[in-house]
């Protein structure tokens, strides 16, 4: 009997995709400072997910030192990633903040071959190239703005690396770990780093509008629950290269979210850009091998796995 097409992983990956998108949008809508925006958005997320992760803690809490370290690493760069990303959007475009976090392939690519040893054909290079010009076409609107536009480009970069970093150290915790359970502890350890980081900084944390209440709740609800926890269980299902390939997606998304809901322009060189980004994203998918190799990783998905 044919499987549904919502029990598989890349069916989680695309509601991953999605959700992660409306992040920039929900970033811009609020006047809160950025490390604060990231702080709540973690510490939500962990009290949203507690009632059902009190029960994995008993059941899956065998790590040994170097993993417990590599878990606290991951939480220390997705921390890193949030608090970059967001003050990047402070400083320029949705557009150009979500482009180059494009490049995070880039870094898991090269990642996973130093650690991993996984080998990468010419026809993934290719793809992977096409996808970035296409990104790079987007924000070529934004180059030599502004000063602080061109800080947020960098603040994005440094983002981009982080989470390539996040999801690198990540791929073999989840193998041990269910991925939803990996996602609340990195959460919990990246909120608090925010939390210490606000205070050291003596960052005002509680005095904030009901409307900023809610964009803190609608980060986590939407942008981290369904977007990056959906993320981080597919990376028990599919290598973290190909995850971050097809964020590749978010900056079309967002630009185009970002045109319906802030009322940002587009130009043409964005729409040409987006085009030539999605067309990367398929080229790579449509390779025959990434589906083969991921059957091979794990030839019995299910998604009653994820509830076990």
């Amino acid at each position: 009997m044919k499987k549904s097409v919502f029990l598989s992983p890349y069916f989680l990956l695309l509601i991953g995709v999605l959700s992660v998108s409306f992040s920039a949008i929900f970033v811009k809508w609020s006047a809160a400072p950025a490390s604060v925006i990231a702080m709540y958005r973690m510490l939500l997320t962990v009290l949203l997910l507690l009632p059902i992760e009190l029960i994995y803690f008993f059941k899956h809490t065998s790590l040994n030192v170097s993993e417990w370290i590599r878990l606290l690493l991951s939480g220390l760069f997705l921390a890193l990633h949030f608090l970059l990303w967001m003050e990047s959007l402070k400083l320029t475009s949705v557009a150009s903040s979500t482009v180059i976090l494009t490049l995070q392939p880039a870094f898991t690519m090269a990642g996973m071959l130093l650690f991993y040893h996984s080998r990468t054909n010419l026809g993934q290079m290719i793809s992977l190239l096409i996808a970035v010009i296409g990104s790079l076409i987007i924000a070529w609107g934004d180059i030599g703005i502004s000063g602080s536009a061109l800080l947020g480009d960098s603040f994005s970069l440094l983002g981009a690396a982080a989470y390539a970093t996040h999801l690198l150290l990540g791929q073999a915790l989840v193998k041990k770990i269910p991925g939803e359970f990996y996602s609340f502890l990195v959460f919990l350890i990246a909120g608090l780093v925010l939390m210490g980081y606000n205070s050291a900084a003596g960052t005002d944390m509680s005095h904030y509008s009901l409307k900023e209440w809610g964009i803190f709740l609608l980060l986590a609800l939407v942008s981290t629950v369904f977007g990056h926890t959906m993320l981080n269980i597919c990376l028990k299902y599919i290598d973290a290269t190909r995850i971050t390939m097809s964020v590749v997606a978010e900056p079309v998304i967002a630009s185009l979210l970002a045109i319906l809901l802030l009322g940002e322009g587009v130009s043409l060189w964005q729409v040409i850009g987006g085009v030539v980004t999605l067309a990367g994203i398929a080229l790579y998918f449509i390779n025959p091998r990434k589906r083969s190799d991921m059957i091979r990783r794990n030839p019995s998905f299910n998604i009653k796995n994820l509830v076990k």
